[in-house]
């Protein structure tokens, strides 16, 4: 039995174990008979052209933990921003920790889905968020709405700023011999709310653990959102990103990508402008070696005139890595004095590592600026050698020129211990200590 036939086959059990009067069980129903017509995506598709499911398909992943496990915190301290005090939504093997999470009533919902899904109080706005924008053409967002029942479940009212950065961590203890996990998360920032989130996916052992992920933002008029994923990963971790932005009038919403690390990554980021005045940020950065493989696609539909929309993706691949960028923006009709920006830089570091890049433009609109590029190259070895000349070791200067490479990226960083945090990854990940912070 192939994984598709094994996931359609346990969804019967999986339904049998939940409640057929809750609102998303013909949403759920509806969703497997989708994934069943189409099942996991092929490289014959153009959007998964540079990127094989084959081999994570062959592995016999479970698809539900056989029992709850228990992490100590002490175990598991360093993978929260632990400089600064934050609301934690914490899972472990996909089953929510109490131990670990921290939430609060402070006016504000920081929940769980299955508490969003099963309580009346939250029906009326589960009936006007959940799988609203989420695709119901992608194969895996569909797997994931069938299968999901746990994620963070976050609702900001109208005008409020919760006190402090909520945290949203998944944790893999590896006492699966293989794990296949879903989580959900649904977020709602309501007119001139304020949040900042940080997001990640980590695994504590050398198990295989595959990760399905859909996150839906809906950002009401004037509203503030920063999302940031921080992807640091080990080599038998994979996870498929799905999140849709929903904006409307007025508001920022700006998306921050940190990979470092797993052995696949697919992210797909999809941004819908259903407003005037909406600004929308997308900013990356992207440092792997070895066999790792980063897929970034990304979707700006602006859908109403005066919106902006800025994307800006760095990539440095060494040793055998593979980069995928593929950007696109779509300007309707109606769109005019839109003002869109791209552009997907990348550095070779090893003559063995690939980058396929694909920046698109789709314009209908006549009053539009709009642009895109990408690079492709090598470090400036006159720049390299201008700083060994100055007495800077190699290594030293080579690491020097990345962080420079990566600076803008990380300067729009609005939390002072992330950025600090994200430097150290970088370092770490160019295999230098540098005496000093971008």
């Amino acid at each position: 039995m192939d994984l598709k036939e094994k996931l359609v086959s346990s969804f019967l059990a999986f339904e049998n174990g939940v409640d057929v009067d809750n609102p998303v069980h013909d949403i759920r129903t509806e969703a497997i008979k989708n994934f069943e017509a189409k099942g996991f995506p092929t490289k014959k598709e153009e959007a998964w052209k540079y990127t094989s499911l084959n081999t994570l398909q062959k592995i016999d992943y479970s698809i539900f933990p056989k029992k709850e496990n228990m992490l100590e915190y002490r175990d598991v301290k360093k993978y929260f921003l632990h400089e600064i005090d934050t609301f934690k939504i914490v899972f472990v093997d996909g089953v929510y920790s109490s131990f670990l999470s921290e939430t609060t009533h402070d006016g504000v919902d920081v929940c769980l889905m299955s508490s969003a899904l099963n309580k009346p109080m939250y029906k009326q706005i589960i009936d006007v968020y959940f799988n609203k924008i989420a695709s119901k053409d992608d194969s895996l967002t569909t797997l994931n709405t069938a299968f999901s029942k746990e994620g963070a479940y976050i609702y900001i009212p109208k005008n409020k700023i919760p006190k402090k950065p909520i945290e949203i961590v998944h944790f893999s203890t590896g006492n699966e011999a293989a794990l296949l996990l879903q989580p959900r998360n649904l977020i709602i920032a309501e007119e001139n709310a304020e949040l900042q989130i940080i997001e990640r996916h980590q695994s504590l052992t050398a198990n295989e653990v595959l990760t399905n992920s859909v996150t839906e933002i809906y950002a009401a008029k004037n509203s503030n959102v920063d999302y940031y994923k921080v992807q640091n990963d080990l080599t038998t971790a994979s996870l498929i990103d799905n999140t849709y932005i929903d904006q409307k009038d007025g508001s920022v919403v700006k998306v921050h990508t940190f990979s470092f690390g797993g052995k696949l990554t697919r992210n797909n980021l999809n941004f819908y402008q259903n407003g005037e005045r909406i600004d929308s940020t997308m900013k990356g950065v992207t440092i792997i070696e070895e066999k790792q493989h980063i897929d970034h696609h990304t979707l700006v539909h602006h859908i109403q005139p005066n919106c902006e929309s800025h994307q800006d993706y760095k990539g440095i691949y060494g040793e055998n890595s593979t980069g995928v960028f593929n950007g696109k923006i779509i300007v309707d009709k109606i769109a005019q004095k839109t003002n869109a920006f791209q552009q997907n830089n990348n550095i070779l570091v090893s003559d063995k590592a690939t980058i396929n890049t694909k920046p698109q433009l789709e314009i209908f609109a006549d009053d539009v600026k709009c642009s895109h590029g990408c690079t492709i190259g090598q470090l400036d070895e006159e720049a390299l050698f201008y700083l060994q000349s100055r007495g800077i070791p190699k290594k030293e200067a080579r690491a020097l020129l990345m962080y420079a490479f990566a600076n803008n990226v990380l300067e729009s960083v609005r939390i002072p211990e992330l950025k600090v945090r994200i430097n150290k990854l970088i370092a770490n990940k160019l295999g230098v200590r540098l005496g000093f912070d971008l």
